[in-house]
C-alpha cells in the first residue's frame, strides 16, 4: 500500500515521505481500515516535529482523524493508532474507539466531525456550561476547531462572536453564523468585544490560540465568565495572571479531550450520539475547504500548520482530484 511516512523528526513538508509499505497488522483488540478520507489536524504537523504529547516510534504515518471502512463493510469514523495515521491507505485503530459515521455527512465530512466537534461540545459543555442566551467569543473561528465552536455555539442558543485574521476569513465566519465577526489584523479585539457585549464582556471563551488571543480574552471576559483553554497554535503558552481571575472572577479551564477516551469513554459515546443527531439535524456540518489529492498530503499538513487556511483540509486516499468523497 502506499502511505506518507516520518523517518525524522522536522517540518512536515521535508520529513513526510510517499512510500510503498506492507499493511499494518492489527494487534489485539484492533482493526484494520481502509481509509476513505483522512482529516489534516494541528497535531499532525506537531507529529512530525516531534512537539506532540505522544510520540510514536519512528518511521510512523501521520494523520490522527479519518473516515473508513471495515473489513466486514462498516463506514466508521476513528483516531487510528499510532504509529499506523491515517494518511495512508490502510490504518488501524482500536475497536473501542471505533464509531459509526453519520449517514448525513459524506466521507471527507465525516473525517473532520471527530476530533474538533468532540473537542468542542466537550469544552462548551462539560467544561464551561454554556448557556443559552450567554455571548461565546471563539478565536479562530474561520479555523477547523474554531468553526466547529461556532456551529455548537449556534445550536446551544449563544450569541457568537467569530474573532479571525482577515478579511476573507472574516467573510467565512459570517457565513457560518457568528452574530459578530472582529477580523484582528484591522479591529482591537477587546474594544470590538466590549462594544457588541454592551460593556459586559464575553460569558464563554474558546480559545485554540494562545499567546496575544488569550491576553485579549482575559482583557473582555464577563463577571463570572468562562476562558476554555484548547490549544496553542500561535506557538506561545501563556501564563495567566491568577491574580487577575481572581480580581475578576473568571474561570481558566484546561480541555484535554484526549482524556476521556480514557477516563470517560462513555461520555465520548455520548456526545458522538448528540452530534450525529445535530448533523441530521442540520444544526452542525463540518466547513470542508479543501479536498485534497493523497499526493499532497505533506502541502495540506504544512498550509494548516502556517494558519493560511479556512475551515477543514481533508486527504482522499485512492481518489483523483475532484472527486467528490
Amino acid at each position: 500500500m502506499q502511505a506518507w511516512r516520518v523517518h525524522r523528526n522536522g517540518e512536515p513538508s521535508e520529513v513526510m515521505r510517499l512510500e510503498e509499505t506492507d499493511r499494518p497488522t492489527p494487534g489485539p483488540g484492533q482493526l484494520l481500515l481502509r481509509v476513505r478520507a483522512a482529516n489534516v489536524n494541528f497535531p499532525d504537523a506537531l507529529l512530525c516535529r516531534g512537539h506532540y504529547q505522544v510520540r510514536p516510534p519512528l518511521p510512523f504515518t501521520p494523520g490522527v482523524e479519518i473516515c473508513a471502512e471495515t473489513e466486514d463493510g462498516r463506514r466508521v469514523i476513528a483516531t487510528p493508532a499510532l504509529p499506523h495515521g491515517g494518511f495512508a491507505e490502510y490504518a488501524v485503530a482500536d475497536e473501542a474507539a471505533v464509531l459509526p459515521a453519520p449517514e448525513t455527512l459524506d466521507d471527507a465530512e465525516a473525517a473532520a466531525l471527530h476530533i474538533g466537534y468532540q473537542t468542542g461540545w466537550f469544552g462548551l459543555h462539560r467544561r464551561a456550561g454554556l448557556r443559552e442566551g450567554e455571548t461565546l467569543l471563539v478565536h479562530a473561528a474561520a479555523g477547523g476547531v474554531g468553526s466547529a465552536a461556532v456551529q455548537l455555539g449556534k445550536a446551544a442558543g449563544a450569541r457568537v462572536i467569530g474573532v479571525v485574521g482577515g478579511a476573507d476569513k472574516a467573510a467565512v465566519a459570517r457565513a457560518l453564523g457568528c452574530d459578530t465577526v472582529v477580523d484582528r489584523h484591522t479591529d482591537d479585539v477587546v474594544t470590538a468585544v466590549k462594544e457588541a457585549t454592551g460593556g459586559r464582556g464575553a460569558d464563554v471563551v474558546y480559545d485554540p490560540v494562545g499567546g496575544p488571543a488569550y491576553a485579549a480574552s482575559a482583557k473582555c471576559v464577563a463577571f463570572e465568565g468562562r476562558i476554555v483553554v484548547v490549544g496553542f497554535a500561535s506557538g506561545d503558552i501563556p501564563a495567566p495572571a491568577l491574580n487577575h481571575a481572581l480580581v475578576k472572577n473568571y474561570a481558566i479551564l484546561g480541555l484535554h479531550w484526549g482524556l476521556y477516551n480514557r477516563m470517560d469513554p462513555a461520555a465520548v459515546r455520548e456526545c458522538h450520539d448528540t452530534l450525529t443527531a445535530h448533523a441530521a439535524k442540520g444544526l452542525i456540518k463540518p466547513l470542508v475547504s479543501e479536498r485534497v489529492p493523497f499526493a499532497d498530503a505533506a502541502s495540506a499538513v504544512r498550509r494548516v500548520a502556517d494558519g493560511t487556511t479556512t475551515g477543514r483540509l481533508v486527504v482522499l486516499p485512492g481518489a483523483p482530484e475532484g472527486a467528490p468523497r
